[in-house]
């Protein structure tokens, strides 16, 4: 297996790897919110939730009672993480020796973007709803 083959390699199994950190979140908030009962697990059961999922802010997680707007917001979320797990594939090969190191280099990169806006979004609708989420 030569270079060329490791980098087409890297490319086509980048999108489909990038959904296990976000699958790691995601089982860490279903441990979190199963039988909580403080605040600090429900927060971080809550906030875990939505940097694996960031649809689940647009879907109106905590404040629609609708589960059928989930599912969809998973989804989407889901093929938002592949996007980005395909993007940072694509940047990491362009070395001509590209590595797995390289690929999550760049995927972190990209993650934390996506977490910022995250959190982000987060303040922002605790402020316009006044306290209404923590």
């Amino acid at each position: 297996m030569g270079p060329r083959a490791y980098r087409s390699k890297l490319r086509g199994s980048g999108p489909i790897v990038a959904l296990v950190p976000p699958g790691a979140l995601g089982a860490l908030s279903l441990l979190l919110l199963r039988r909580h009962t403080s605040l600090t697990r429900g927060l971080a059961g809550f906030l875990t939730a939505v940097l694996a999922a960031p649809g689940l802010l647009v879907a109106g997680a905590p404040l629609r009672a609708d589960n059928s707007a989930y599912l969809v917001a998973v989804v989407g979320s889901a093929a938002l993480w592949m996007l980005v797990g395909a993007i940072s594939a694509r940047r990491a090969t362009r070395l001509p020796a590209a590595s797995w190191r390289d690929y999550w280099r760049e995927y972190l990169w990209l993650a934390v973007g996506v977490w910022l806006g995250v959190v982000v979004a987060l303040l922002a609708v605790n402020l316009v709803f006044g306290r209404a989420l923590f």
